[in-house]
């Protein structure tokens, strides 16, 4: 099943790299795919259950739903997870 979310906080390629590489290492995650203009996130999912696994593992990141908290730890953290990105590229 495909599904997609609107993400807050993602900046360049090196965050959707961050978020492409974990959300594959995910089970049931497949098709990662980021969209930098429009700030989407769409993957493919096997089970539904794991659409809260997903939203709490981008929220880890650093990149929370479009409309849940965003408060400056997880802003921080995209800044990590962004830097991350660019060096494993």
């Amino acid at each position: 099943m495909k599904n997609t979310f609107n993400i807050q906080n993602l900046k360049c390629g090196g965050c959707a790299n961050t978020i492409v590489t974990q959300l594959s290492k995910l089970d049931g995650i497949s098709d990662v795919s980021v969209d930098n203009d429009t700030n989407e996130v769409s993957f493919n999912i096997t089970v539904e259950n794991d659409i809260e696994v997903v939203k709490n593992k981008l929220s880890d990141l650093g990149y929370p739903i479009e409309g849940d908290s965003n408060s400056l730890p997880k802003k921080a953290k995209s800044f990590v997870s962004c830097a991350v990105g660019r060096m494993t590229k």
